[in-house]
């Protein structure tokens, strides 16, 4: 036997190597059988020891151990795959082709492979001694007995571990051969001990996938998109003049006036389809998806080979039989058991350099991933064509949002503008500054602190009426509407597109993906099994109940509320910090000191709770996912959806419960002088300055957003990416060849593409941009300016998440798919809270309904004059609680007999002194009012602007009526043609029947032989 095959023994004999027997590998190629017509093609060495195993064997019980070890580390020869061209870089373009030039590499699978020293030392014996080495493998004994005693004497170790994943990849390969894919291995690379297997999906197969998969392609009939007519016509001409400059320059963006018909491919309609240039007809997205089906259809069913003996054996031997009946592995569950390190498919090409061919890629980074085009709209259909259907989608969303928020920042710096405009006329502020007004205020803390002038906290007033005055009223009822339109328009943008991508009809292959079990969840069942057989218990099929299920379930729970309860208990923290830093700086003798302390303890309190929210940002996302995991749902769909809910709750909580102590809680429990709220019977509860919580929740909210879109921008999506890339590439430099021949030599495709950061998904590309959202909608009451600052950074994250999809991360699988998901639910919900927390943040935050009360209610005069003086009620300073007065009550160089306090409270002369007054349940009474008016007219206008804005757009709507009753014209033509050829052909039988009647009118007998022999003349033509 040749040193170069496995010795196998005990094969069956009725099928030696299932369908491919007679079929081999020549060279660089794994052929199926019906593709195996030319072998001298490739020009390569038959090596006949990488033969690839069956995918359902059951006789194989003895195996060459040494030629195992053969498989990994014997270098001596051409390894598996290896091609024998003079030039073989430059005709496969550097790896983009297989080593002929000619098919074109669709998927990468990436494996590790160990060359221990003892293969080392195997490998040279063989090479001195071939004679020996030929004749030990010839009688080699059986595994189990006298081999592991040889093996022992000449080699220290063996890791069966990585046999294993050898013959378990051997295994998937063959099964892919089956399939039809053909495959190319290359382990001669720069990177030390990775392997890459190529596939190429050949035409044949391509067709067979493609109407299984029901993708819908370009037919050769094509029509006229119905175009605007008169003034509509002209203004959109207009339009494109102006915006000429701002368009991409790529072909898929311009517009276009005639359309392919689209039909779901099939083998048996391929006279429909444009076939005249097959290599572009599916292209390297469609390509790259239809393998990728493959690979998760395709299985490996085997366990770990049995190289022992006895009940190890035995055990083993069972554990093969249970895992070829119920459990099946395909490329995901290979990836997750480190069979395979990494899938992915390849680039077009390189993006930057001299003499680069012009591909996708770089045109996208040209055009799409660059700073210096931001101002220009996004190729979208590029992007679809290049990376799919759902990371079109999100970038087409993103692209949106931005734009809907340029009429909303305008609006909000007018907003911003009118409260500039009128602060020198805001009488309460006015009134609060003025010196004349000798208003003595009771102290902020006990003991430490005195008595203050309330003139002392003037530019806190006058800053408040930046934000809160009626412009911002006005404000959030438009920001309520436009989160409505919002909605609508992208509703209408998503209709244009499942048109334009031909995605009317995609349901069904929603479904059928839907259904398909992830790894995990097939192991979990596996193992499921495998204990019930353990107990003699005998099952047809298994699966995960909630029984299975409610250890995690109960786990989920219970980190959740632990989570949430932390992010409270930090919240706290930062109170009691709060309140023990402003007693601090009350003590300070400076009376710029004292007039600051607000402002002082907003801001460092508010940069803690940054840190902190950024901090657990990162650790909710990783506990989300790990809460999801064990779960262990049964399909992508539900897993992906389970982690958004888990990950959007835990973020929301922890990014916007600060933000809603200072808008709802701060200074609502305080109690009143004498009779205080204390926590821990030490620290007085906080409260708001005499203008009110809203210029405090402004800084709070300010900050948080800019802060957290600052860092995860700047930090998390440019620094720890190029962190990382560093890291991999100074390990990479270490591990690579001293040979400087092999360091200058250029890498191939999929060596570049190895380098790269794998595709981690949109969700929190998407989650980022939802509590983005919160922020611009649910509290933009407070702060007009948040939609300007979510425009500037969309502006710059649109270009950076382009270009670490470009240029940093591995490309994605295309998934098709026609909305945003559960993004859109999400966002439905964030736009209806927002009305109700900006009507409570009206009504209960700021002094605008307190104002409109005292307005037309208690005013003398018609105007604001007296309203600082009306919110305060007064506290006569000998009914401090003993302890509590201040310790120098001569601070302001008098003696102080009433100080005042806002709040709603009887004087100290009245008959029931210091209990709420009337003039609190009129105000409490016009803020509920005002919340039940305000959120009832903002939804109903909200729902008016959803009913009054279809969802399809009528021209949309009619193309794709247009569309269907072309497909119809198109079939109901075909069938003419075919029922107009049947006729022909009957007529043609007649009349050479009528022939044959009147020229043989005198042989009867013979008449009905004749008459056959005419009706069967057409079948012989």
């Amino acid at each position: 036997m040749d040193k170069d095959e496995i010795h196998l023994r005990r094969l069956p004999a009725a099928a030696p190597w299932g369908p491919h027997a007679d079929s081999e590998f020549h060279g660089v190629d794994f052929l199926p059988g019906d593709l195996n017509e030319a072998p001298e093609e490739t020009g390569m060495r038959v090596n006949k020891k990488y033969s690839c195993l069956p995918a359902e064997e059951k006789g194989i019980h003895i195996i060459n151990i040494r030629a195992i070890e053969d498989i990994g580390y014997d270098q001596h020869e051409s390894t598996l795959l290896n091609s024998l061209s003079k030039n073989p870089d430059a005709d496969c373009k550097y790896g983009l082709y297989f080593r002929d030039g000619k098919r074109k590499v669709d998927y990468i699978l990436v494996y590790h492979y160990k060359k221990s020293s003892a293969g080392k030392t195997l490998t040279r014996r063989v090479h001195h001694n071939d004679s020996s080495a030929r004749s030990t493998k010839q009688d080699q004994p059986l595994p189990g007995k006298g081999v592991q005693l040889e093996m022992r004497e000449s080699e220290p170790h063996v890791d069966y571990h990585e046999d294993d994943k050898r013959f378990r990849r051997e295994e998937y390969e063959g099964n892919l051969v089956e399939a039809g894919l053909e495959l190319e291995r290359d382990e001669d690379t720069k990177i030390h001990g990775v392997g890459f297997v190529k596939i190429h999906a050949p035409w044949n197969v391509l067709c067979r996938e493609a109407e299984f998969l029901k993708l819908k392609m370009p037919t050769k009939k094509m029509y006229q998109i119905n175009q605007t007519h008169g003034l509509l016509k002209k203004i959109n001409s207009v339009i494109q003049k102006i915006t000429e400059p701002i368009q991409p320059k790529v072909a898929e963006h311009k517009p276009q006036t005639v359309k392919r018909l689209s039909y779901p491919f099939s083998r048996e309609k391929q006279h429909l389809f444009d076939l005249s240039d097959r290599d572009s007809f599916f292209d390297s997205k469609t390509r790259s998806t239809i393998v990728y089906e493959i690979l998760k259809r395709t299985t490996c069913t085997k366990a770990k080979y049995s190289m022992g003996k006895g009940e190890g054996r035995k055990k083993e031997t069972t554990l093969l039989n249970k895992r070829r009946k119920c459990g099946k592995y395909g490329i995901t569950s290979l990836l997750a058991n480190g069979v395979y390190s990494a899938a992915y498919p390849l680039h077009d090409g390189d993006y930057e350099g001299e003499n680069v061919e012009p591909n996708d890629r770089k045109l996208l980074c040209e055009e799409w991933a660059s700073y210096g085009v931001f101002y220009k709209y996004q190729p979208i259909d590029l992007v679809r064509k290049y990376f799919g259907e759902k990371i079109g989608l999100y970038f087409a969303w993103l692209g949106v949002y931005t734009q809907m928020l340029i009429p909303a920042s305008i609006v909000g710096i007018i907003v911003f503008l009118y409260g500039c405009a009128t602060v020198d006329e805001n009488i309460p502020s006015m009134e609060m500054c003025d010196q004349r007004n000798n208003i003595t205020m009771c102290p902020l803390c006990d003991r430490t602190c005195s008595y203050w002038k309330m003139s002392s906290a003037c530019a806190t007033a006058r800053a408040s009426h930046l934000f809160d005055n009626p412009a911002t009223v006005f404000f959030s009822v438009f920001m309520a509407l436009w989160a409505a339109t919002f909605m609508e328009h992208w509703k209408r943008k998503q209709m244009r597109l499942n048109y334009r991508w031909d995605l009317t009809g995609f349901e069904e292959e929603e479904e059928a993906v839907k259904d398909h079990p992830r790894a995990e969840y097939e192991a979990k069942v596996l193992e499921k099994s495998l204990r019930k057989e353990h107990k003699q218990k005998e099952t047809d099929k298994e699966k995960l109940t909630w029984k299975d299920r409610f250890p995690a379930y109960l786990t989920n729970f219970v980190g959740i509320i632990f989570m949430v309860g932390l992010t409270f208990a930090i919240v706290f923290g930062v109170i009691i910090y709060r309140i023990s830093t402003a007693a601090a700086l009350a003590i300070s003798s400076t009376p710029s000191g004292r007039s600051s302390v607000r402002v002082t303890v907003t801001a460092t309190a508010v940069i803690i709770n940054l840190v902190v929210i950024i901090i657990l940002d990162e650790v909710y996302g990783c506990i989300a996912r790990w809460l999801t995991q064990i779960e262990v749902p049964k399909t992508d769909k539900n897993f992906e959806e389970r982690l958004i809910f888990k990950a959007f709750l835990l973020k929301f909580v922890n990014a916007y419960t600060p933000i809603f102590y200072v808008a709802f809680f701060k200074g609502r429990f305080v109690g009143r002088p004498g009779d205080y709220v204390y926590i821990f019977h030490s620290f007085r509860m906080e409260e708001c300055a005499p203008g009110g919580c809203l210029m405090e929740l402004c800084i709070q909210l300010s900050i948080i957003m800019l802060g957290k879109q600052l860092i995860q921008n700047n930090l998390f999506e440019i620094g720890i990416p190029k962190m990382k890339k560093f890291i991999r590439y100074m390990k990479l430099k270490r591990r690579r060849s001293l040979d400087h021949e092999e360091h200058m030599k250029k890498k191939q495709r999929y060596e570049v593409d190895y380098n790269l950061e794998p595709f981690a998904g949109l969700t929190p590309e998407y989650m980022e941009m939802i509590i983005q959202f919160g922020f611009v909608t649910l509290f933009v009451a407070s702060f007009p300016l948040a939609p300007l600052f979510a425009l500037l950074n969309n502006i710059i994250e649109i270009r950076l998440d382009a270009k670490k999809f470009v240029t940093e991360l591995r490309r994605p699988v295309a998934v098709r798919a026609k909305d945003i998901g559960i993004w859109y639910n999400i966002l439905r919900g964030i736009g209806k809270l927002a009305v109700i927390i900006n009507a409570f943040v009206i009504s209960f935050t700021s002094d605008f309904i307190p104002r409109l009360v005292y307005l037309y209610m208690y005013s003398e005069n018609g105007t604001m004059h007296g309203f600082v003086n009306h919110t305060l009620s007064s506290f006569n300073v000998s009914d401090f609680q003993a302890g509590t007065a201040p310790n120098d009550p001569m601070d302001l160089g008098y003696e102080v007999q009433i100080c005042r306090y806002k709040d709603y409270r009887e004087p100290p002369w009245s008959e029931n002194k210091y209990d709420i007054s009337k003039d609190f349940w009129a105000v409490l009474a016009a803020r509920l009012a005002f919340v039940i008016v305000f959120q009832n007219l903002v939804m109903f206008m909200s729902d008016f602007v959803d009913w009054i804005i279809p969802d399809i757009p009528k021209d949309i709507s009619q193309q794709i009526h247009k569309e269907k009753v072309l497909m119809v014209e198109v079939f109901m033509r075909e069938e003419q043609g075919k029922l107009q050829m049947l006729e022909t052909w009957k007529d043609n039988d007649k009349k050479k029947g009528e022939n044959c009647n009147n020229h043989s009118p005198r042989l009867p007998r013979s008449r009905s032989g004749s008459l056959s022999s005419c009706h069967s003349y057409p079948l012989d033509v």
